[in-house]
């Protein structure tokens, strides 16, 4: 078996764990790890969904810290919603990329691709 048809759905299963991971916190972890052990044994364009779901794991964990500093000023709530759409857009982006065996587009990118 080739490594790509092993790591096609390892990386689904990663994106679905991110966005599982808003409600369950701890599948967010476990599908950090399996990126960082994926990532450099796969194809090229599979790297770059790895590397699109540790980017999205950080900048998300960011993004809702900053939202739980906030709340106590009335406006965490608003950036806790938004970081919580953010994810969701962001894995369901990578998934479609994903299924059309495309590399991640705008791998740099904050916010969604």
């Amino acid at each position: 078996m080739s490594t790509e048809k092993n790591s096609l759905p390892t990386a689904k299963v990663i994106y679905i764990l991110l966005i599982v991971g808003t409600i369950v916190g701890i599948t967010g972890i476990i599908g950090l790890i399996m990126a960082y052990v994926m990532k450099d044994g796969s194809e090229e364009w599979l790297q770059s969904h790895y590397r699109f779901q540790i980017r999205t794991f950080w900048i998300g964990l960011l993004y809702s810290m900053i939202g739980v500093f906030l709340i106590n000023v009335g406006i965490g709530f608003f950036v806790l919603l938004f970081a919580f759409i953010w994810l969701i857009v962001r894995c369901t982006k990578g998934l479609k990329q994903l299924e059309n065996r495309e590399p991640v587009k705008n791998l740099e990118s904050w916010m969604f691709t």
